[in-house]
């Protein structure tokens, strides 16, 4: 059974078996993986707790292109069933729905590929959406490549409406991306 772990030292192991087995959870940099096996190499516990951080502590953020930009609140989520299956992340900027156009959405995700198509990507962005709600979002917007249709599905199984199809910032790449919104009752 899927649920949501908050990320923990005591699940980190499983996570760095899956950055070892090729997972990577950034989907715009797959190098992420192995960036991520030194830092948690250096610092485990700083790794961990910076997973989770609704402050937006901590410097700027890298993005795919090098350039830098201020950090948004956010949440990580380990997505979990009998393993370490994947994560789900949300951000947000307080009290607006508007995100800059160096963020992607509000939700972003990615499953280990040994545990694709059973359901879990559904399962974890349906179970992330009261967070969402909770930090005061009325809607979360997920983007994805067109490419790509298994992320389509998740996402229009959470209740995600088409909204356009546009060019990506290029400071992530500038690649064609389709924009889903999911209204938060």
């Amino acid at each position: 059974m899927m649920k949501l772990l908050t990320p923990n030292i005591d699940h980190l192991p499983a996570y760095v078996s899956a950055l070892r087995r090729g997972w990577s959870p950034d989907n715009l940099r797959p190098e992420a993986a192995q960036e991520q096996v030194a830092i948690i190499s250096k610092d485990a516990a700083s790794f961990v707790s910076n997973l989770d951080n609704p402050n937006a502590k901590g410097g700027p953020i890298t993005l795919p292109d090098g350039s830098k930009v201020p950090r948004l609140p956010s949440i990580r989520r380990w997505i979990w069933d009998e393993e370490f299956c994947g994560h789900i992340s949300l951000r947000w900027k307080p009290g607006t729905e508007d995100l800059p156009p160096t963020c992607s959405g509000h939700i972003g995700y990615a499953v280990v590929p040994w545990r694709r198509g059973e359901g879990l990507a559904s399962a974890a962005l349906v179970a992330v959406l009261p967070e969402a709600k909770s930090v005061g979002l009325k809607y979360v917007d997920i983007t994805t490549s067109p490419d790509n249709p298994a992320s389509v599905r998740v996402i229009e199984k959470a209740g995600g409406t088409f909204v356009r199809r546009y060019t990506a910032d290029k400071a992530l790449g500038g690649h064609e991306t389709i924009e889903f919104k999911i209204a938060l009752m």
